[in-house]
């Protein structure tokens, strides 16, 4: 367990001669800091748990009527164990009676623990967290929303931007699609497989792997062998990277070579250079975002590292949300901040954040891919910024 408050906010209690002003939240975070998604977490998540936290408190805190409360994170590795998240989440909800819980990480890990939110009234604004079946889950779970985009829209999004390539004879239509085996990966390629076949793509290689998987080329060797013109993984950080290393060991020669989580993250440029030009990934921003822009500078200058390209901005997006919420409903009673979250839009790093009756953000980013060392985003569901997809030409 980890406790947070900055030194500035320690220094600002003290602050007037000492007079106390402010009061103190309780706010928990639980995610991985070992495990195979620690590597993801400590890009995407655990950074912004300390912005965000640094930021409250640098600004004099949560403004709730006439108390300003800072805020102090206490901190929880799950080991990306999803028993680990539901006796963390519980350990925060009765133990350390935590005001407020920030989502955890990944989608396999927020859905565990999505009960015991719903047990102990906490509102749970996940941030890292993709399905198509928002539906039935908020109608179980009525404080659970999705920010980052349905399964759905992220699958549609990259067969739109594949069959704009196609029309254009930029590629051909076969396909060899692997996926990592847990909630996330599952879905997306279930999603996958019948969007594909409307779209008139043929898959011609299918293969899944356990999350943690350390040797891949078997899965790549199966993959260059079936001679795609496309090659797509729905995959997680560590294998992102591997699937990577392996599609430049094999040569494989595809129009559209599209990897999940991580290939947002900047370690992807740092480690394959020119080679990533033209690589495809899950979701995007808009890079040229004077916003977006501030939150980097502000993220590398607080955390000593750049955030990623995609789901940082929205992590970071959804504890605005929590923010808003609280300063909004001017009281730290859960169920009358989960109302609140309920009926209003937010404005945040990413853009507005809407609901519709399923509780999910209408306008995401679909597909992201590098150009010339820049992440942008090629496709959404009503974001502004989108670019033009350039073809993959061969591993440089």
């Amino acid at each position: 367990m980890t406790r947070l408050l900055t030194g500035t906010a320690l220094a600002a209690l003290f602050a007037a001669g000492g007079a106390l002003a402010q009061e103190t939240l309780t706010i928990g975070a639980v995610g991985p800091k070992t495990g195979p998604l620690a590597g993801g977490a400590a890009v995407t998540y655990w950074p912004n748990v300390q912005l965000w936290a640094n930021d409250v408190n640098e600004a004099g805190g949560l403004q709730v009527g006439d108390t300003s409360y800072m805020v102090e994170i206490v901190e929880y590795d799950d080991q990306t164990n999803p028993a680990q998240t539901i006796a963390a989440v519980q350990r925060l909800a009765t133990q350390d009676e935590a005001d407020f819980i920030l989502p955890p990480y990944s989608t396999g890990l927020n859905l565990a623990a999505a009960p015991i939110y719903d047990r102990y009234g906490y509102p749970q604004v996940t941030s890292t967290a993709n399905t198509g079946n928002v539906e039935d889950l908020s109608a179980q779970f009525p404080n659970l929303y999705i920010t980052l985009g349905a399964a759905s829209g992220m699958v549609g999004g990259l067969i739109d931007v594949m069959t704009e390539l196609r029309e254009a004879g930029e590629i051909g239509n076969t396909v060899a699609m692997v996926n990592v085996a847990d909630a996330f990966g599952i879905e997306l390629a279930e999603e996958a497989r019948p969007l594909f076949e409307e779209a008139g793509f043929e898959i011609v290689y299918d293969s899944s792997y356990p999350l943690g998987t350390q040797d891949l080329s078997p899965v790549m060797q199966g993959a260059a062998d079936a001679n795609p013109d496309s090659f797509v993984a729905f995959s997680y950080p560590p294998d992102t990277f591997a699937l990577t290393e392996q599609a430049i060991i094999e040569n494989l020669d595809v129009g559209v070579f599209y990897t999940a989580v991580a290939t947002a993250f900047p370690s992807y440029q740092e480690r394959f250079g020119e080679s990533a030009n033209g690589v495809m990934g899950i979701g995007g921003v808009n890079a040229d975002d004077p916003e977006f822009q501030d939150y980097a500078a502000r993220h590398e200058e607080v955390t000593g590292q750049a955030p990623d390209s995609w789901a940082s901005a929205m992590v970071y997006s959804t504890f605005q949300i929590y923010q808003q919420a609280i300063e909004g409903a001017g009281t730290i009673d859960r169920e009358a901040v989960a109302e609140y979250i309920a009926n209003n839009s937010f404005d945040t790093v990413i853009g507005p954040i809407e609901w519709d009756e399923n509780n999910n953000n209408p306008a995401y980013w679909t597909v992201g891919q590098w150009q010339d060392g820049v992440f942008r985003g090629i496709a959404s569901t009503g974001r502004e910024g989108e670019v033009d997809p350039i073809v993959k030409s061969g591993w440089e």
